[in-house]
């Protein structure tokens, strides 16, 4: 018995060894059949596929990075070299001739998808004001799925400010796309895009969903302060409560017609907000666990899907810990996973990463970031 049941002796040993070798993993205590052991060997499991995914991720970009932005920008020779993704640019012409060669019977498809699915407004409908304006999302739904299908890709970026050819910018189009699992990112922020769709591939099957996010604005009410998480469009369906309207609506970013795109709220509860940027020298990975609340009153004046919550440890704390850390302004969002997978994923990939939760004080918090820069800087010549 002792010698097929010795794990206090040969855990330790291979504890040893793979301390040694300065190798990081994930250590789980417990009895094999206890549901919290399981549990925590799924989440490195879950973690472990979306690791492998990233090694071969292929990300599109359709235009260039946000004008004067900085954060959205990164090394992507390094980012190969790290994480194993590519990341390419791809002329939004391409995109233009598929929609322009897309067959009405491919498209009519797709449209009678919408009409099944989400709850229509009445100037989307055929006949309406905005009919065509849905079809011609659901062209570059068409299009850009093709284009990715015969690519092998498994993200996209889009930004505002490379339209040429375009009739709108992709809301809906991007949003479902999104739902089928693709990773996305907006302004031509390809590392969330990759983070999107690594989170996707962490929650596949489990309830909750995983979206493109961005801190909209905050609500700095002494009785509850809260951050109202949305975008100009791309918001993904998955994370929504209940059943979604599709709508148009003006937008003046971009300076096309109006577009179409999906609008919802997202459910009360658990999620995390998660961010990849660049450091220079190294790749950082910042996660804020967040609790989802319902908004205080009907948006009308947002027509776009939104999500309402608290970062923890508060507002304050968590906006600052964020500035701090060198947070974007875009995250990965999901309700499906916890920070437990961003930390074993992390691991796995080898870079740094910062949890900013109910436990997190600032003091401390900026004290690990300086230790971070020395531990990293040095972890090199180990």
């Amino acid at each position: 018995f002792m010698n097929l049941n010795q794990s206090a002796h040969g855990d330790r040993e291979h504890g040893y060894i793979m301390t040694r070798l300065r190798l990081d993993r994930k250590v789980v205590v417990g009895y094999w059949q206890e549901d919290d052991v399981k549990n925590h060997i799924g989440v490195w499991t879950r973690a472990a596929a979306a690791w492998n995914d990233m090694q071969n991720a292929k990300i599109a970009r359709f235009g260039d990075n946000m004008r004067e932005v900085a954060v959205t920008e990164g090394d992507k020779v390094d980012a190969q070299i790290k994480f194993g993704l590519s990341v390419n640019t791809y002329g939004v012409g391409d995109i233009v001739k598929i929609i322009n060669e897309a067959a009405d019977s491919d498209i009519d498809k797709l449209v009678k998808e919408y009409y099944d699915t989400y709850i229509m407004a009445d100037d989307c409908k055929a006949g309406g004001k905005f009919d065509k304006n849905v079809r011609y999302q659901a062209r570059m739904e068409f299009a850009l799925k093709s284009f990715m299908q015969s690519n092998g890709l498994t993200g996209f970026t889009t930004t505002f400010e490379d339209l040429h050819g375009l009739e709108q910018l992709p809301g809906l189009a991007a949003q479902r796309l999104m739902a089928d699992g693709y990773g996305f990112g907006a302004e031509g922020d390809w590392k969330q895009a990759a983070l999107v769709r690594t989170l996707k591939v962490m929650g596949e099957g489990l309830k909750g969903g995983c979206s493109f996010m961005e801190d909209y604005t905050y609500h700095f009410n002494p009785a509850g302060m809260k951050v109202l998480g949305a975008h100009m469009l791309e918001v993904c369906p998955t994370i929504a409560d209940g059943k979604v309207k599709l709508e148009s609506h003006q937008l003046g970013i971009g300076g096309k017609a109006d577009p179409a795109r999906l609008v919802f709220n997202v459910a009360s509860g658990p999620a995390i907000c998660t961010s990849l940027i660049d450091m220079g020298n190294r790749f950082r990975m910042i996660v804020n666990v967040v609790d989802c609340v319902q908004p205080d009153a009907d948006m009308p004046k947002l027509p776009v899907a939104r999500a309402v919550w608290v970062p923890q440890p508060d507002l304050k704390t968590g906006a600052a810990a964020w500035i701090y850390a060198g947070g974007a302004h875009h995250t990965a969002f999901s309700k499906a996973i916890t920070a437990e997978y961003i930390e074993d994923f992390s691991a796995m990939a080898g870079i740094e990463l910062v949890t900013i939760d109910k436990n997190t004080n600032l003091t401390d918090f900026k004290k690990e970031l300086k230790w971070n820069e020395m531990y990293y800087m040095l972890a090199k010549g180990l």
